[in-house]
């Protein structure tokens, strides 16, 4: 794999814009939960980095959890359209206020499976904060409470979404140069 350099075609969105957002959606949250506890559910592994800074910025007191589900193969650009769970949550969510926390929303067929199964353990309430929306991918209707940033459908990474699970690491969102980058095998 090469320095990440390589493979990007510009940063969509800087460090600063960033954590600025996020604290926004922070305030806005604790804001809204005033008084109330409050469940944050990750979904790995893209979402952690987000998780992290957002759980910072909410002041209200809160616990954690994660859940893993699998609609993305090495490489692949969107979703797969088949989702399955491969790692439950420890926590019971029944009537807990509860907050699904996602890196980023395209077609809506991975959010929509966790929030249908999630919705079976009756928790008190459930939405949903993602930092980015691709709305013009969207083959699922599916509600977004807390929304980051609308990104057009390019193919982006850093801030916790990978590029053949490297550079989560990176501070930014960039898009990927497609007439440089090829999947690994």
């Amino acid at each position: 794999m090469l320095e990440y350099k390589e493979y990007l075609a510009e940063i969509l969105i800087d460090e600063k814009t960033l954590q600025k957002r996020v604290a926004e959606l922070g305030a806005q949250i604790s804001h809204d939960y005033e008084g109330q506890d409050l469940l944050l559910i990750c979904i790995l592994r893209g979402g952690m980095i987000f998780l992290v800074d957002l759980m910072r910025q909410i002041t209200v007191p809160h616990q954690i959890d994660f859940m893993a589900i699998a609609s993305y193969g090495s490489g692949a650009r969107q979703s797969e359209g088949d989702v399955r769970l491969t790692l439950d949550l420890q926590t019971n969510i029944y009537s807990k206020n509860v907050l699904l926390v996602e890196d980023i929303i395209d077609s809506g067929h991975t959010l929509s499976y966790v929030l249908e199964f999630l919705t079976t353990r009756q928790p008190k309430s459930l939405r949903v904060c993602t930092l980015l929306d691709k709305k013009e991918r969207r083959e699922v209707d599916v509600p977004i409470h807390y929304c980051g940033f609308v990104i057009p459908n390019k193919f982006v990474f850093g801030y916790g979404l990978d590029l053949d699970e490297y550079y989560r690491n990176l501070p930014f969102i960039g898009i990927v140069d497609t007439n440089k980058y090829r999947p690994q095998a």
